[in-house]
């Protein structure tokens, strides 16, 4: 078992007979927590065991269907990342347990399921408290508008350390979160009594998704780039797009900018607000390192996905992309038992933008679809997966 764990963790297309052991070893209780770590992160490597895990788990559901506990967890989670219905059962009952994930990389798995079945359970934990809130905000985020219902529970935690958070997910809810743009506006003009320094320009963005209104995120975004605070800005002008079209030349001057991750948000930003790729390409190209490992110093995963965007007009990247994506060893910097969770994420991205680039030139198995939004830099304390924070 310990060579098949070995395995799936290491490589990104191991023999399927690795999964068939570590899925049999988890099944027959003669697991350990590396194996069930590898389970958990699985999602569809596992798909055709589904049925099998879904019987494992009302197996350890007991007589009642309702017992929570590790066991229930793991078969829980393994479901969920294949987007099966099966699990919100088990994951209501876990929920009113404190059973759920507490950290993003593993609340993420959750948004694999639709809203509507798992929205009432998310709703329920942010009700007791803030133990869970930065997990269950994350998967909120990720649902963007379908989450709507949730705007009343979210808008509490701007009242807590956990701001930051409710912001981002009121922006990703959009005009359902209307109600909340006096709000924001206290937040991106510092007048809230939680604003700070990492509030002002993500409220303003968020008050332009929820009202519609350009003006607020404009200024604010665009005072913080001419005032060389690029980081604080670039991000949100290139949601704005050609909205943004009076930054243009500001934004375009900061691809020259000593950041890497500076230099990568600015092409983006450039290319949005304009839809010239002809200056951009060859800023984010230059990032691909294929030798990276995941270190979240190196914005090498942000840069396929903004080539990835940009389409046929980057296809000088296919061919490195392709070769990255061939690479049989997973990303090896140290990620704390989420290395295949952080691998898939690198994978989705190169899959994702050669599909858009060159269709067909994509190899391997195509992972499920990317549900991150658009990145923006945060707090580092709130890194998760060696990779920036979306918004």
């Amino acid at each position: 078992m310990d060579s098949a764990v070995e395995a799936v963790h290491r490589y990104r297309r191991p023999d399927p007979a690795c999964w068939n052991v570590v899925v049999e070893a988890v099944r027959s209780e003669a697991s350990s927590y590396d194996a069930d770590d590898a389970l958990i992160q699985a999602g569809r490597a596992v798909a055709r065991h589904a049925d099998r895990i879904a019987d494992d788990l009302r197996r350890h559901q007991g007589a009642f269907g309702t017992a929570v506990g590790h066991g229930v967890e793991v078969r829980a989670l393994t479901l969920a990342g294949m987007g099966d219905l099966r699990a919100l059962p088990a994951l209501h009952d876990l929920g009113k347990h404190g059973g759920l994930p507490t950290q993003r990389p593993q609340a993420r798995i959750l948004a694999e399921l639709p809203a509507a079945g798992l929205l009432p359970t998310m709703r329920a934990t942010l009700k007791k408290g803030r133990h869970r809130a930065e997990a269950t905000l994350e998967v909120l985020a990720a649902w963007g508008p379908a989450a709507a219902p949730a705007v009343p529970d979210v808008t509490g935690f701007l009242d807590s350390e956990y701001a930051y958070d409710a912001l981002r997910v009121l922006g990703r809810i959009g005009p359902a979160a209307a109600g909340t743009a006096n709000r924001l506006v206290d937040f991106a003009t510092g007048r809230a009594p939680r604003a700070g320094r990492h509030h002002a320009r993500l409220a303003a963005w968020a008050h332009w998704r929820v009202t519609g209104d350009p003006s607020l995120a404009l200024d604010m975004c665009g005072a913080a780039v001419r005032s060389g605070t690029a980081s604080h800005g670039v991000p949100f002008l290139a949601d704005l797009g050609p909205l943004a079209a009076a930054h243009a030349d500001t934004v375009r001057g900061l691809m020259d900018s000593p950041g890497a991750w500076t230099r990568v948000a600015a092409a983006h930003a450039y290319w949005r607000i304009t839809g010239d790729p002809e200056p951009v390409v060859p800023v984010l190209l230059a990032e691909v390192d294929p030798a990276w490992a995941g270190h979240p110093a190196v914005p090498v995963q942000e840069a396929v996905r903004r080539l990835g965007e940009i389409g046929a007009p980057a296809a000088v990247a296919a061919p490195l992309l392709g070769r990255i994506l061939a690479q049989e060893e997973r990303l090896g910097y140290p990620f704390e038992r989420i290395r295949i969770l952080a691998d898939g994420a690198y994978v989705r991205a190169l899959t994702e933008a050669l599909e858009r680039i060159a269709p067909g030139a994509a190899v391997g198995p195509v992972p499920a679809p990317s549900k991150e939004p658009v990145p923006v830099p945060a707090p580092a304390r709130r890194r998760t997966f060696g990779f920036r924070r979306p918004i």
